[in-house]
C-alpha cells in the first residue's frame, strides 16, 4: 500500500502577469504585445500567449528596479524608448532587448508621455512640469524645449506628415497646443474641450484632427484652425480612439474607397465599441456582444485602449480589468482573449469529464475559462461583484456552481468546450456567500455559507432554462461568518467552518450533530475523508487537525505552516494530506506518521486556492500573487529512477569488486573515483603503494584530469585521519606541480592558481598556506623545500 503514496510533486508550468497596466503596444505584423508589467515591460506572442523577451531590466538592476512610467517603440518597431523613476530615458533594442543608450529627460518632473516622429528620428517627451522636450535619438542631444502648456500631459503626438514638422500635445488645462518641431515656436491652440483630452488622431489627406475627451463628445478640427468644425456627443467618457482605414466592412456596413466621410472608432466607459461617421454625426455601428462590463461609476473606465492592426484586419480592446480581447473586424466575432493580469486567485475547479478546462475566480465580478493545453482564456459574466467561491459536481462534472459578493450563488453548465452558460440563480443570502460545495453522489443539491452567518441547501433544477433558485433547508449556524461548507461523501452530513473557531456537523435536514473546538483561531477549510470517519479541519492558528466523526474528539495535530492555513484535500485514499497556506506553502503530509514529505514554495503570498485531479496526477494552485501554478506527481518516476540508481549501483560494485579482486587497479581506481567512494579510493593508493611511490606515479598519470580533482578532494578527508595523512600527502606531493602550473583546478586551490610560474620562495609560502586549508601537515610541505633556480617543469 505503501507504494500508492505521493512522495513529490514537480512544478510543470506556471503562468502569471505580464499586464499590470499602463502603455500597451501593438507590432505592425500583428505577432506581438508589448506589455507594461510593474518594472519591466514584457513581449507576449499573441499566438502561443507566451513571454517571448523581457525589455527594461539589466543585470544591474535586477536587485535595484528602476520602476517605468510610460515607454513607447518606433514606427519600424526596431527600438523602444522607457522612461522611469530615476529620471532617466533609455533606448532598447526590440529584438533583442538590449539596452542602448541611457540619457536624463531634464524634466523636473515625472514624464508622462513619449512620441516619436514618422521618420523615427526624434523622439518627443512630455513631462508633469507641462514642458515638452525633443530628442535627437541619433545623437541623444535636446534640440527644442516646447512651453506653453499647463499640467501634466495626457497626449503628446507627432503628425504624420513630416513635411509640417509640427508636434501636438494636450495637458491638464483641456487645450490641445501645436508647435513648430523645428523651431520651437507656438503654431495653433484648439479649444473646445472641457475636460481631460484623451486621443488626437489624423486624416489621411492631413487636412483634419479628431480629438476625444473626458467631456463625452468627439471634435472634429481642420488643422490651423483654433475653433472646431463638428462637437459630436457620443454620451460617454472616451478614453481612445482608432481612425478607421480607407476602406473596411464591418457588420451590416461596408465602406468603400469613394465613400465620403470621416470614420473613428472609440470606446470607454461603457466598455462597447461604437463607429461613428463624424462628419455626419452618424452612429454606423455599436458593438452588441461586448465582454467587457461597463463602469460602475459615474466617469469611470471599463475600456482604456483601443488598437488597431492592418496587416491582420483586427482591433484589440484593453480593458481596465487589464484583458486583451482581440476581435476581428469583419465579423466582430471575438478571436482571442488574454488575461494579462488576473489579480488574486481565490478558488479553481476543473471542469469536464476529462479536466481539459479550468475555471478560476479571481477579484473580479467575471470567471475565467481556461484550456489547460494553450491557456486559451473566455470570460463568463454574470455576477454584478466579485467571485469568492466553486465548486463541481463530481458525478457531472460539466457542470458547476459559483458564489459572489453580491450576494447570489450561480449554477453554470458547460455546453460545449467553448461555451458555458448560466442557467440558474439563487439570491436569498443577505451577504457575501463565502463558501459552495457541491453533493458527492448527485447533481440533485449543493450547500452555500454566508456572512449572513446562514447555511443553505439549494436544490438544483431539472430545466437547464434560465431558472430561480430556491433554498430548501436554512438554518442561522454560527454566531460569526462562516469560512467553509463540506458535503461527506455519502450526502448524509454537512461541516462548516467559522471565525468562531469551531467546525459544526449537520445532517442532511441541517439538524445540528455536533461542534467540534480545539482551534485557537478561525478555521479556514473543512473536509471529510473518502474513506474513514473523519474529518480535517485548517486553521489561522496555522494547524491542521483530524477528527473522530463519532466522538468528536481530535485524533491528530499537523504543525509546519507558518501562518494560516487556507486550504487542504485528501490524498491517497485518505491516507495523505495536502495544504496551501498564507506562508505561500504547499505541504504534503502523511497521516500516519504525521509527517511533511513535501514542502514546495512556488508563491510570493498568500496561496488561496488549490485544486486537485481525480487521478491525484495534478495539482493546480492559485494566489496572491496572481500566479497559477501547475504541478505534476513525479512519485513513481523518482521511485524508478532510484531504483534504477540502486541497480547500476550494485553492478558497478559488483564490477569494482572483480576488479579489485583481479589487481586491476587503474581500472578499479577510475571506477572507484566515478563511483565518489573515497573509502575504496584509498584501498585502492594503499594497494599501489606496495608496489612503491613510482608505481602510485605511474598509476595517476593514467587517469584523466577530472579524476586527479575528485582524488584531491579525497585526499583531504583523508589527511584529517593520522592512519591515512600518508597516503594523502604522497597523492598531493605527486600532484601538486600540475596544480601549481594550473592543469589541474580545484576549488579550493583558485586562489593560489595564476598559470605556470617558476617554482620560488613566493609559490612555496602560498603553497604551504593553501596545505593548511586543504588539512594537509608538515609532512608533504618538508617534502617540498623550495629551490630558488629551478622551474616547475625542472623539478
Amino acid at each position: 500500500m505503501n507504494s500508492t503514496l505521493k512522495e513529490i510533486y514537480e512544478k510543470t508550468g506556471e503562468y502569471e502577469a505580464f499586464y499590470t497596466g499602463g502603455d500597451i503596444q501593438w507590432t505592425t505584423d500583428g505577432g506581438h504585445f508589448l506589455c507594461q508589467c510593474d518594472d519591466i515591460i514584457k513581449v507576449i506572442d499573441v499566438n502561443t500567449l507566451c513571454n517571448t523577451l523581457t525589455i527594461g531590466e539589466t543585470a544591474d538592476e535586477k536587485d535595484d528596479s528602476d520602476q517605468i512610467y510610460t515607454f513607447q517603440m518606433s514606427h519600424d518597431n526596431k527600438t523602444v524608448v522607457t522612461v522611469h523613476k530615476s529620471g532617466l530615458l533609455k533606448l532598447w533594442d526590440r529584438e533583442t532587448g538590449q539596452q542602448q543608450k541611457v540619457w536624463r529627460s531634464g524634466h523636473k518632473g515625472a514624464v508622462a508621455r513619449l512620441a516619436f516622429d514618422s521618420n523615427d528620428a526624434n523622439i518627443a517627451s512630455g513631462g508633469t512640469d507641462g514642458n515638452i522636450r525633443l530628442w535627437d535619438i541619433n545623437y541623444h542631444t535636446c534640440t527644442s524645449s516646447l512651453k506653453g502648456a499647463m499640467g501634466v500631459f495626457t497626449v503628446l503626438k507627432y503628425h504624420p506628415d513630416s513635411s509640417k514638422q509640427l508636434i501636438f500635445g494636450a495637458a491638464d488645462d483641456t487645450k490641445i497646443r501645436s508647435w513648430d518641431s523645428k523651431s520651437g515656436k507656438d503654431d495653433v491652440i484648439y479649444t473646445g474641450h472641457f475636460s481631460k483630452v484623451t486621443s488626437l488622431q489624423f486624416t489621411l489627406d492631413n487636412e483634419y484632427m479628431i480629438s476625444s475627451g473626458r467631456d463625452r463628445v468627439l471634435i472634429l478640427w481642420k488643422l490651423g484652425e483654433s475653433k472646431p468644425i463638428r462637437v459630436l456627443p457620443v454620451y460617454e467618457s472616451i478614453e481612445a480612439t482608432i481612425l478607421m482605414p480607407p476602406s473596411f466592412r464591418i457588420p451590416n456596413f461596408k465602406k468603400k474607397l469613394e465613400t465620403e466621410g470621416i470614420y473613428v472608432a472609440c470606446a470607454g466607459e461603457k466598455g462597447i465599441i461604437k463607429i461613428w461617421n463624424i462628419q455626419m454625426s452618424c452612429l454606423m455601428f455599436e458593438q452588441s456582444n461586448s465582454l467587457v462590463s461597463s463602469s460602475t461609476e459615474e466617469g469611470g473606465l471599463a475600456i482604456t485602449n483601443l488598437l488597431f492592426n492592418t496587416a491582420k484586419n483586427m482591433i484589440s480592446v484593453v480593458t481596465a480589468d487589464h484583458n486583451i480581447i482581440v476581435h476581428d473586424l469583419e465579423t466582430f466575432t471575438c478571436m482571442k482573449q488574454i488575461i494579462g493580469f488576473t489579480d488574486e486567485i481565490l478558488d479553481i475547479i476543473f471542469v469536464g469529464k476529462d479536466e481539459s478546462h479550468i475555471v478560476v475566480a479571481t477579484n473580479s465580478r467575471d470567471l475565467k475559462y481556461y484550456e489547460l493545453g494553450s491557456m486559451d482564456c473566455k470570460l463568463l459574466k454574470g455576477h454584478t461583484d466579485i467571485v469568492l467561491a466553486l465548486a463541481n459536481f463530481p458525478t457531472k462534472p460539466e457542470m458547476f456552481v459559483s458564489s459572489s459578493k453580491d450576494n447570489t450563488v450561480r449554477i453554470w453548465c458547460q455546453v460545449t468546450n467553448q461555451e458555458i452558460k448560466c442557467f440558474g440563480v439563487g439570491a436569498r443570502h443577505t451577504a457575501s456567500v463565502g463558501s459552495v460545495f457541491t453533493s458527492q453522489l448527485s447533481d440533485t443539491f449543493f450547500t452555500s455559507v454566508s456572512q449572513d452567518n446562514c447555511l443553505k441547501i439549494w436544490t438544483v433544477p431539472k430545466d437547464t432554462v434560465d431558472q430561480k433558485l430556491i433554498p430548501s433547508h436554512t438554518e442561522l449556524a454560527h454566531s460569526m461568518d462562516i469560512n467553509c461548507v463540506a458535503v461527506s461523501p455519502n450526502d448524509k452530513i454537512i461541516a462548516t467552518g467559522s471565525q468562531d473557531k469551531t467546525a459544526k456537523l449537520w445532517n442532511d435536514e441541517l439538524s445540528l450533530l455536533g461542534v467540534l473546538k480545539g482551534h485557537r483561531r478561525g478555521i479556514w477549510c473543512v473536509r471529510f475523508s473518502p474513506v474513514d470517519q473523519v474529518i480535517l479541519t485548517s486553521s489561522a492558528d496555522s494547524t491542521l487537525k483530524l477528527w473522530s466523526i463519532a466522538d468528536l474528539s481530535c485524533l491528530k495535530t499537523f504543525e509546519g505552516h507558518e501562518s494560516s492555513v487556507l486550504k487542504v484535500d485528501f490524498l491517497s485514499k485518505g491516507q495523505q494530506i495536502v495544504s496551501s497556506g498564507a506562508d505561500g506553502l504547499l505541504k504534503l503530509w502523511n497521516i500516519k506518521s504525521s509527517e511533511c514529505k513535501m514542502s514546495l514554495d512556488n508563491h510570493d503570498g498568500k496561496v488561496w486556492s488549490m485544486v486537485v485531479s481525480k487521478s491525484e496526477d495534478q495539482i493546480i494552485t492559485g494566489g496572491s500573487d496572481s500566479k497559477l501554478v501547475t504541478l505534476k506527481d513525479v512519485s513513481a518516476e523518482r521511485r524508478e529512477k532510484l531504483a534504477k540508481e540502486r541497480e547500476e549501483q550494485i553492478i558497478q560494485e559488483q564490477e569494482l569488486m572483480n576488479l579489485l579482486h583481479d589487481k586491476k587497479l587503474v581500472k578499479a581506481l577510475k571506477l572507484a573515483l566515478r563511483m565518489e567512494r573515497p573509502f575504496h579510493v584509498l584501498k585502492i593508493v594503499n594497494e599501489v603503494l606496495k608496489f612503491g611511490h613510482d608505481k602510485l606515479t605511474e598509476t595517476l598519470k593514467e587517469i584523466n584530469n577530472t579524476q586527479k580533482e575528485i582524488l584531491l578532494k579525497f585526499a583531504a578527508e583523508w589527511n584529517t585521519n593520522n592512519k591515512n595523512c600518508h597516503a594523502a600527502q604522497l597523492v598531493f606531493n605527486i600532484l601538486a606541480p600540475e596544480i601549481i602550473s594550473g592543469n589541474l583546478k580545484v576549488p579550493s586551490l583558485s586562489n593560489f592558481i595564476e598559470g605556470a610560474l617558476p617554482y620560488t620562495e613566493r609559490h612555496f609560502e602560498r603553497l604551504t598556506n593553501l596545505l593548511q586549508d586543504l588539512n594537509f601537515i608538515s609532512y608533504t610541505v618538508n617534502c617540498m623545500q623550495p629551490h630558488p633556480v629551478k622551474s616547475i617543469d625542472q623539478n
